[in-house]
């Protein structure tokens, strides 16, 4: 698989079969930072597509996972999570969320059970009003909440904005998601597919490895290390051995976040290119060299090349 490849799944290449109308569209996942959008998302999709942690405001911009169902082509799109921006990058996050929505056949908000409808859940109803799409809400993690409170909750989010269904699903155990599917593939209009029947994400390969590696940067040092990092894909060789070298960069703010990303003797950069190199080469199904240098760029969050680089708008102030 070269750098400009997609990624593709043979589990969920379902086929366009002859029977019947073939349905496709685009569901928005909108919702608080933190909410389990992206691991719903690798949940309905069948695969990895989109980066996890338990940190909040990973998922920088749209990220599209396809998946078939029955008949229809569903391309989810996972957007970053809403919450209320202090920083240029926020800004631009959070309009990208909202631009995704609009631009979507179906949004399904997402709602953490736990934490109910406060704070960014309740600014996120209240903008729900102004969008015109069809809206689904979806309510995660219910295997943590007693029954009584999950039907408070969906009468409280009903009465701020007219769902036309409520989900409550499990994104970790997959508890609920085959119902979720089932209405998604009827719901979404007839037409031909958006994409091969084999490909589960538009994300390039190049792309894809930059986020699986600022996944890592962000499970070994989410207590140490602030939001003032970016990964970038700067070469990509595939070599007659079959096997592939990548090399990227790990760019900070600061001389001291440089220090953190590297770690005592380099032990927190190796661990980061170990448990990075080897989902690669789980993915890519070859052997991976993958090689991490750490940069200091002040301001690269005022930088409009950097955004371009994540998917991003640059706002203008």
């Amino acid at each position: 698989m070269t750098e400009n490849d997609n990624i593709t799944g043979e589990e969920n290449a379902a086929g366009q079969t002859s029977a019947g109308a073939t349905h496709s569209g685009f569901v928005a996942l909108i919702g608080p930072t933190n909410a389990g959008k992206s691991t719903l998302l690798n949940r309905l999709v069948g695969a990895k597509v989109s980066i996890v942690s338990h940190k909040v405001q990973t998922t920088r911009a749209i990220v599209r996972g396809i998946a078939i169902h029955n008949n229809a082509q569903i391309v989810f799109m996972d957007t970053p999570g809403i919450f209320k921006p202090r920083r240029r990058l926020d800004r631009a996050m959070v309009t990208s969320a909202w631009g995704g929505a609009k631009d979507a056949d179906l949004i399904l908000l997402l709602i953490d059970s736990e934490r109910g409808i406060r704070g960014d859940a309740e600014a996120i109803l209240e903008g729900l009003k102004e969008v015109h799409q069809p809206k689904i809400l979806v309510l995660n993690k219910i295997d943590r909440v007693r029954h009584e409170d999950l039907l408070k909750l969906t009468a409280t989010a009903n009465d701020a904005v007219p769902f036309e269904r409520t989900f409550m699903v499990s994104a970790t155990t997959g508890s609920g998601c085959d119902d979720l599917m089932d209405y998604l593939a009827d719901k979404l209009p007839e037409g031909p597919w958006y994409y091969p029947e084999d490909q589960i994400s538009d994300l390039p390969m190049r792309q894809l490895a930059a986020e699986i590696t600022r996944e890592k940067l962000f499970l070994r040092l989410h207590q140490e290390l602030p939001y003032a990092s970016h990964v970038e894909t700067e070469k990509w060789e595939e070599r007659k051995d079959g096997s592939v070298r990548i090399e990227q960069v790990i760019y900070v703010e600061r001389d001291s976040q440089k220090k953190i990303a590297l770690g005592k003797n380099g032990d927190a950069i190796k661990a980061i290119s170990t448990a990075s190199r080897k989902e690669l080469a789980e993915i890519l199904e070859q052997p991976v060299h993958l090689f991490l240098f750490v940069k200091v760029r002040e301001n690269w969050g005022d930088d409009p090349e950097r955004f371009r680089e994540m998917g991003l708008e640059f706002p203008k102030s």
